[in-house]
């Protein structure tokens, strides 16, 4: 399928400022394409994800996607969709977040081969310019007006906008410029909001080159759920891609939970899925639901691209481990990873416990005749193993890795004993 056909039928392209123009460019010559992403936090969410794989998809038809960092836009602060201003960061905090986002960005972009992916950082050209330089080369050419009529910064006059912040677009406009200059980029790829920005490096390109230089935008749409919730976030916070701050079983989980109203389209969106393959996957939603094999291939396809395939092992082990209830075989990170946020408890690892006195302790059974019940009832499980002994005394063998014992409770109520 031709590249923007697909990303038509994939309900990816939002607004563009050429359709004609562009289309005929890709199809007469291979281009470089750029995207870019503030290092606001030291890790990316999946909100951010959405423009780097359009990119990504560039880079399958043979075109180069640069793949931009913000050093210099990241200390200066982005307006768009703000009612106040940002904190400032010291340079040792962007450093440190452009580090850890390049080793995510990696996880997305070939970087080998006749186009593999370019890593670029605007604080290279930004960084040592001086503010003469600033006015008279680029502010010159972008009249206040123009810059006023922005939806970004004409949503902030009411609150409120410094000139630090007014000047954002100037510096993403000059971002376009260079990479115009020396990497010979025609078309800058974005979410919806940077629509404003994106316009006004086309501007600054159009004055400052030859006649007839040509360049083109293309944002993509905001990512939304049917219900009206905000998409990529839960009752935790954001989905991150750093598996530090979202494991690589809570990122499937997120996947895997897709509503059905949603699947088809974040399919679209996200994976590199071929049309037939997602055509396959809506017959199936429709004729046999409970299956939930769309949500499955999303969850799937979402772990691997970001986590690798060790992760997608890790988080369907996992899954599988606490829907059957067989945890015995699951190592202490694996734990880590699926218990984070069930009740837990911690025990002195040199000290002899008895089980009713761990389920007291732990507050599993509320009482001491309750948990009496439950164990001669088979409710209380130990590392998914059923105890009836009411005398039974948690052994060195009963600590996975020396360090966690799960106790499960009925059929879904688990329950994590730390050893310190």
């Amino acid at each position: 399928m031709e590249l923007l056909s697909e990303l038509e039928w994939r309900g990816i392209i939002y607004q563009q400022t050429d359709e004609e123009g562009l289309e005929k460019l890709l199809s007469d010559e291979k281009i470089a394409i750029y995207c870019g992403v503030d290092p606001t936090a030291d890790s990316m969410h999946i909100g951010h994800l959405l423009p780097f794989l359009t990119l990504r998809r560039f880079q399958l038809h043979g075109h180069t996607p640069l793949v931009l960092v913000g050093g210099a836009t990241g200390l200066i602060g982005d307006p768009s969709g703000k009612k106040e201003e940002r904190k400032l960061q010291t340079m040792d905090q962007v450093e440190h977040n452009v580090s850890c986002l390049k080793g995510q960005l990696k996880q997305i972009f070939s970087f080998e081969g006749d186009n593999g992916a370019v890593m670029v950082n605007n604080y290279d050209w930004i960084g040592s310019m001086d503010v003469v330089t600033f006015l008279r080369d680029f502010g010159k050419h972008v009249g206040v007006n123009y810059m006023l009529a922005k939806d970004t910064i004409s949503s902030r006059l009411d609150s409120g906008i410094s000139f630090t912040e007014f000047t954002y677009t100037i510096l993403q406009a000059m971002d376009f410029k260079h990479l115009y200059e020396h990497h010979n980029c025609k078309l800058q790829v974005g979410g919806s909001d940077q629509w404003g920005n994106i316009t006004t490096g086309l501007e600054l390109i159009r004055k400052t080159q030859e006649e007839g230089a040509k360049a083109f935008g293309l944002t993509i749409p905001l990512v939304t759920k049917s219900d009206g919730t905000k998409f990529g976030k839960t009752e935790s916070g954001a989905i991150w891609l750093d598996p530090e701050k979202t494991t690589p079983y809570e990122f499937y989980q997120f996947w895997i939970n897709t509503a059905d109203a949603d699947v088809l389209k974040y399919l679209k969106f996200f994976t590199f899925l071929s049309r037939e393959e997602i055509e396959a996957l809506e017959v199936s939603l429709q004729e046999e639901p409970h299956l939930r094999k769309a949500q499955k291939a999303l969850a799937e396809e979402m772990t691997k691209l970001i986590h690798g395939m060790d992760g997608l092992e890790q988080a369907i082990k996992i899954t599988n481990a606490l829907f059957s209830g067989d945890v015995k075989n699951l190592t202490s990170s694996e734990i880590k990873q699926g218990f984070k946020d069930f009740p837990s408890f911690q025990q002195d690892k040199a000290e002899e416990i008895g089980l009713i006195d761990l389920l007291i302790a732990a507050k599993i059974s509320p009482s001491k005749r309750q948990a009496r019940e439950d164990i001669q009832n088979g409710a209380i499980y130990i590392n998914g193993e059923r105890t009836t002994e009411l005398h039974y005394i948690i052994k060195e063998s009963d600590k996975i890795d020396q360090q966690y014992t799960i106790v499960r409770r009925g059929k879904k109520k688990y329950f994590l004993v730390q050893y310190k």
